[in-house]
């Protein structure tokens, strides 16, 4: 599992830290079952503290990424394809809100956002 925070990231590192351990599990990088480090361990890894790292582990369970069983550490969820599809939609609906609200602290309309939205995929297609 690798993890690369940001100080230059306007998230926090909790955050970042959730963000990062969802694509993993998405893409098959931490396989269903697989342990994660423990709380303690991570934070040791990342430099940062305890409360940072258990808070991400903490949105983690709550979102069904994750799950701990007590004395034995924690663990990745087996996911269902559609609960997988779910997430992936809520995941890059996250993210494309984050994009939206950039290009709007930018000044760019809606329409504008659209239009290079539009753009992008006539140049992923060519």
């Amino acid at each position: 599992m690798y993890i690369h925070l940001s100080q230059e990231d306007i998230r926090p590192l909790y955050q970042q830290i959730a963000d990062q351990i969802k694509v993993q599990i998405m893409d098959g990088t931490i396989a269903p079952g697989q342990e994660l480090p423990s709380i303690r361990q991570l934070a040791q890894q990342l430099l940062t503290s305890v409360i940072t790292v258990k808070r991400a582990y903490d949105d983690l369970e709550r979102e069904g990424y994750i799950y701990t069983r007590q004395g034995l550490g924690t663990f990745a969820a087996r996911i269902s394809a559609p609960q997988l599809d779910d997430m992936r939609h809520k995941q890059a609906e996250e993210i494309l809100s984050e994009a939206v609200e950039k290009c709007r602290a930018l000044g760019l309309k809606g329409e504008e956002i659209l239009g290079l939205i539009k753009e992008l995929f006539k140049e992923d297609k060519g």
